[in-house]
């Protein structure tokens, strides 16, 4: 009995041995909440807004969530003075409009401006994203349809007061402050007191400088020979303040269209200080 005592304690000395003297044995094994794989990354931003002024940036809203918007075009020109209150005393044309992301790359967009009753639904998609190298890259593409149910001589529902569009939407960056875009657009039936449709391509730039997190200039100018009376490109600059899902803009503008169709064919003013007029534009973010 007591010999196989003594063997039992030889057998077991050195396995007691290994055990102590090699602590490293655990700690090659795994932990159970050791990442097994490689962090997502983060989805490219450029813009913050998905709007420059009055053309789309390539941004879009996460999934399940609301836009509200609500923008102001004041018709007299700023240079008329106090007469006008430096030409906050209006008219205005307006627009409400409300989005919805149904998912994260897709953006679908109700909105109503007052000139000409027009109505515009439109559809925004992300379609490549590149973040590496000094120029990331996102572009993206919008479509969509617009009403004008209060065209001069016609009748609301007349096909000639629908137009349809497309837009590639390019977005890059310079640096950490500077973000630019190209817009590229095509419009079916630009001119809607013509009884031949007319469709022609415009051309769309936009840039913002982000001076602090919060504040920020930006500009856009968009361009196009449509052969209207409109035979003005349309040009913006101001300033953007975001609040927590809420964004300002403040601008001058020689245009007073808001929907895409009425503000890729141009404007009646000149772009100089004597045609400026006051616009804003306000967006606040929903989460139900």
């Amino acid at each position: 009995m007591a010999g196989k005592k003594k063997l039992l304690t030889l057998l077991m000395v050195p396995a007691m041995s290994a055990v102590v003297s090699s602590p490293s044995t655990a700690q090659e094994q795994p932990a159970r909440f050791e990442r097994r794989m490689e962090a997502t990354q983060p989805p490219l931003t450029v813009f913050h807004s998905t709007q420059a002024i009055n053309l789309p940036t390539a941004e879009t809203l996460s999934k399940g969530e609301w836009q509200f918007e609500i923008a102001h075009r004041f018709l007299p020109a700023v240079s008329e003075g106090s007469d006008a209150f430096w030409g906050l005393d209006g008219p205005a044309n307006m627009r409400l409009g409300l989005g919805y992301a149904p998912l994260d790359q897709l953006m679908i967009t109700l909105a109503r401006s007052n000139l000409m009753d027009n109505w515009d639904l439109r559809a925004k998609a992300k379609v490549f994203e590149h973040g590496e190298g000094p120029l990331p890259l996102l572009v993206a593409v919008q479509g969509g349809v617009s009403w004008s149910s209060e065209v001069p001589e016609r009748d609301s529902g007349d096909p000639g007061n629908f137009q349809y569009y497309g837009q590639l939407i390019v977005n890059t960056k310079v640096g950490d402050r500077i973000a630019v875009g190209v817009v590229p657009s095509y419009l079916y039936n630009v001119l809607l007191d013509r009884i031949d449709p007319v469709q022609d391509l415009f051309w769309g730039f936009y840039g913002q400088l982000f001076l602090t997190d919060i504040l920020s200039l930006n500009g856009e100018w968009a361009s196009g020979d449509n052969g209207a009376e409109l035979d003005h490109d349309a040009g913006s600059f101001g300033i953007e303040l975001e609040t927590g899902g809420h964004f300002f803009k403040v601008f001058l503008t020689n245009s007073v269209r808001l929907n895409p169709s009425q503000f890729l064919v141009g404007t009646d003013f000149n772009f100089e200080p004597g045609e400026w007029r006051l616009g804003f534009a306000i967006t606040r973010l929903l989460r139900f």
